[in-house]
């Protein structure tokens, strides 16, 4: 798991990259648009620079845990993190030139997010017996 999370991570921030570039050389200039679909624009792009960092993060540092129950909360966690970029990524492409209207994708791939890295967390804590 950890190598599919690297190689999301890294094309995420590929596609962090290739967004920037797709806003750097947009036509009509960015400054030309509006306010909200501006917006739209540099948060997507953020967007995708988180969930490559989420990511590539769980790729080098996740250990599978040893109780069942904690490694399939890391595995829906890693599913909901993997789908997060590919959600986050089609809301750049499709969603930027609505405007406010249509955001279904990229709430969808921040609740994605959260998610997952809410079951990662839950999986990672350890209760101590004293």
């Amino acid at each position: 798991m950890r190598h599919i999370h690297l190689v999301c991570g890294v094309l995420a921030l590929v596609a962090f990259a290739a967004s920037g570039q797709v806003m750097l050389r947009h036509v009509p200039p960015m400054h030309l648009l509006g306010d909200d679909v501006r917006l739209m624009y540099r948060s997507r792009h953020i967007y995708l620079l988180g969930s490559g960092i989420a990511n590539v993060q769980l790729g080098l540092y996740v250990v599978p845990r040893r109780n069942s129950w904690e490694r399939a909360f890391q595995y829906a966690g890693s599913m909901l993190l993997l789908a997060a970029p590919m959600l986050l990524g089609l809301a750049f492409v499709v969603e930027t030139g609505h405007g406010m209207n249509r955001t279904w994708r990229s709430a969808r791939g921040l609740q994605a997010m959260l998610g997952g890295t809410l079951l990662h967390f839950v999986a990672a804590v350890r209760r101590e017996d004293a």
